[in-house]
C-alpha cells in the first residue's frame, strides 16, 4: 500500500453493489484510498473486500435518504480531505409505470432517493473536498430532456432530470469554485438495476467512467458527460 499521505482519497456513497462496488474496485486498482458506504445490512461484500485491501478501503454504514445518518457520517469523516466525492446510490420504479399511474408513495421514494438525497450529500460533504477536487453524482442519459423522444421510464427519467437541475443550481451558486462538478451517465449497464438486456457490461462502463472523472480533474464548472466523456445534451 502507498504512503497514506500521498494517496488520493475518494468517498463513494452507495457502493455496496453494482456500479458503486465496481467503482470501489477500480479506484483500489489505481492505488487510491477508498471510503465506501452502504446501507445497514448491505455492507458485507464491502467489508469482505476490505479484508484484502491492505488498509486502502474503509467501509462506513449510512443511508443517504436519512439526514441524521448523513450528518453522523460527516461527523465521523470531518477531519478528512477528499480528492473525489461521488454519489452513486439510486433506485427505479417499475419500468411499466407512467406518471399517470405511479402511486404518490412510489413517486416520492424515487424522487427523494434519486434527486433530493444525492444533493443533500453534496451539500453536506462539499467542505471535505479539496479546492482542486471533484464532486460527482451518478446521473443517467435518461435525465436528458432533449434526448427524451420515446417517453419510456418516465418517473425515473424525471428523477434524474431533477437531479441534473439541482446540480446545475448548485454549480450556479458556486460559480467561482475551482472544483470540478460532474453529472455522469454510465450507459445502460447489466446490473440488478439495469437488467440483463442492457447493452454494456460493468467492465465496459466503469473503468471508462473513472477515466472520464480523472480526465476532468482541474476543469472547473459543471459537466454532464457519459462514461466515454461525451457531452450529454441537457
Amino acid at each position: 500500500m502507498q504512503d497514506s499521505s500521498a494517496q488520493k482519497a475518494v468517498l463513494l456513497i452507495g457502493a455496496s453493489r453494482g456500479l458503486g462496488f465496481a467503482m470501489v474496485e477500480e479506484y483500489l486498482k489505481r492505488g487510491w484510498r477508498v471510503i465506501a458506504t452502504g446501507r445497514e445490512n448491505s455492507t458485507a461484500r464491502l467489508r469482505q473486500r476490505a479484508n484484502s485491501a491492505e488498509g486502502a478501503l474503509e467501509v462506513e454504514t449510512a443511508d443517504m435518504t436519512n439526514p441524521e445518518q448523513v450528518a453522523a457520517l460527516h461527523r465521523r469523516l470531518e477531519h478528512r480531505q477528499l480528492d473525489v466525492l461521488f454519489v452513486n446510490a439510486g433506485v427505479k420504479n417499475d419500468d411499466r409505470e407512467t406518471i399517470a399511474d405511479v402511486s404518490t408513495e412510489e413517486f416520492i421514494r424515487v424522487m427523494v432517493t434519486n434527486a433530493l438525497s444525492p444533493m443533500r450529500v453534496v451539500e453536506t460533504f462539499q467542505d471535505l473536498v479539496r479546492p482542486n477536487g471533484t464532486i460527482g453524482v451518478m446521473s443517467s442519459g435518461q435525465g436528458s430532456v432533449a434526448n427524451n423522444v420515446n417517453g419510456n421510464y418516465e418517473v425515473y427519467r424525471g428523477s434524474k432530470a431533477a437531479l441534473n437541475m439541482f446540480m446545475r443550481s448548485f454549480a450556479a451558486r458556486h460559480a467561482d469554485d475551482s472544483r470540478t462538478f460532474l453529472l455522469m451517465a454510465p450507459g445502460w449497464v447489466r446490473t440488478d438495476m439495469g437488467g440483463p438486456e442492457a447493452r454494456l457490461s460493468i467492465e465496459e462502463s466503469i473503468p471508462n467512467l473513472v477515466n472520464t472523472i480523472e480526465a476532468h480533474a482541474g476543469r472547473a464548472g459543471l459537466h454532464y458527460v457519459d462514461y466515454l466523456g461525451r457531452v450529454v445534451p441537457w
